[in-house]
């Protein structure tokens, strides 16, 4: 006899339940077809937000940058890019850290000839409406290879310099920065990083050129209010030529050109600057000034300036320049810091200053560091703090300073320091 034998196949786990819907295949083809066909006004707020947590963070910016407002998505964008991403140092907006971050490391990595300068250009209108800040700690030069073995047999003292202005110049930031309608910061260094055993004097010059590009397009930037241009070997014809460019600037407020050559002549230049802009704080923190340079400076403070903070750290002004600063002072009514660190100042300045500290009740903080005040000159300054009752700091670090006069100075400024805590404490509404 013959058996017939029927079997049915199935498979356990299949269920009408994982079908997808038809909604999430049609989100699913919005997602995969996006950057051909970008689809996302158009979708009911619960469909975006599916689409906005799965779109690619690798689509074109032209395609995203001004259809994806989504701080999530550009959240994912920062972090998948980078380690460290600290939202609170670009207004908390996720999308223009970003575009700021993504344009910085565009110019860091330029090289004049080689790099197509679309890419910068393509991105302006992408960027223009977040971009608020730009640090740029790097300008890479022309890689000029027939000109090396030229360059080979000069020595390492820097005397390779008249080669680098003419081959040298690096990307010009005009086209860029007057292209930037809410551009506020800018923070630059005319330099190489990391160059390790490539190092050449060349790869840090700022060129005449380089230095008249900048200063035409800082001067276009209207609504630039913090600029700083640091360890570029800034000298004083070309902070000249910055200042003069500066000059009547309706919002900068904030200038630093700290660890550069500026000397007597450049800062001769600044004090115009500060008589004719609205600058609150001037960093001159290691340059090359001395009396005369000082001596304009404070010419400035007495005559007519908004400066609140001067850092003259790492100069050399001497007790001339001490002393014409502290003359200043006696009828400045804005400044209040001051920063004296390491400018060979002694016991005529401490003098001069202890007159200050009696008169001037604007100040607030006053650096003497690593100077050479000696006994009698932190005695001065503990005559002149008798009857203080504003300022609130005083560094008299390595000033051979008496240690009970240091003390006694110590305990002054503390009470003044409690004194101002207490009374803005009361002052806030409970």
């Amino acid at each position: 006899s013959y058996y017939t034998r029927r079997c049915i196949t199935e498979d356990p786990n299949w269920s009408l339940v994982t079908v997808p819907h038809l909604t999430e295949l049609c989100l699913q083809h919005i997602i995969h077809n996006f950057e051909k066909n970008p689809i996302l006004d158009r979708l009911l707020p619960e469909h975006q937000r599916k689409v906005l947590d799965r779109l690619s963070t690798d689509l074109p910016l032209a395609v995203t940058a001004n259809l994806v407002s989504d701080e999530e998505y550009w959240k994912r964008c920062c972090t998948e890019r980078w380690q460290v991403c600290d939202v609170s140092n670009y207004g908390d907006s996720w999308k223009r850290m970003f575009f700021e971050r993504h344009l910085e490391n565009i110019l860091k990595c330029f090289i004049p000839n080689i790099t197509d300068p679309n890419q910068v250009l393509e991105l302006i209108p992408l960027c223009k409406g977040y971009v608020r800040k730009l640090e740029i700690d790097q300008f890479l030069p022309p890689v000029q290879a027939e000109q090396k073995e030229e360059r080979d047999d000069l020595s390492d003292t820097g005397s390779d310099a008249e080669f680098s202005e003419v081959f040298m110049q690096h990307y010009d930031l005009g086209d860029l920065i007057t292209a930037l309608p809410h551009l506020e910061e800018l923070h630059l260094t005319y330099g190489v990083k990391d160059c390790g055993m490539n190092f050449e004097w060349h790869l840090f010059y700022f060129t005449n050129q380089d230095c008249s590009n900048l200063a035409a397009a800082v001067k276009m930037c209207r609504r630039l209010k913090i600029f700083k241009l640091t360890q570029s070997n800034v000298d004083d014809e070309k902070i000249k030529l910055l200042a003069r460019n500066l000059l009547d600037h309706p919002c900068l407020v904030e200038l630093n050109l700290a660890h550069n050559l500026i000397g007597d002549k450049g800062a001769q230049a600044l004090g115009k600057l500060i008589s004719r802009s609205r600058l609150e704080t001037l960093d001159l923190c290691n340059n090359q000034i001395c009396h005369l340079g000082a001596q304009a400076l404070a010419q400035a403070l007495a005559e007519k300036s908004t400066l609140t903070s001067l850092n003259l750290r790492l100069n050399c002004v001497g007790d001339k320049g001490g002393e014409a600063i502290g003359h200043a002072l006696l009828t400045n009514t804005t400044l209040k810091s001051i920063h004296l660190g390491s400018n060979n100042l002694s016991e005529p300045t401490a003098m001069l200053f202890s007159q200050v500290l009696a008169q001037n009740t604007t100040l607030r903080s006053i650096n003497f560091s690593c100077n050479h005040l000696g006994l009698d000159g932190g005695k001065q300054l503990l005559e002149g703090l008798a009857d203080n009752k504003t300022l609130t700091e005083l560094d008299l670090r390595q000033t051979e300073v008496d240690q009970e006069a240091e003390y006694l100075i110590h305990q002054i400024v503390w009470a003044n320091r409690e004194a101002v805590r207490l009374q803005h404490r009361t002052a806030k509404p409970l």
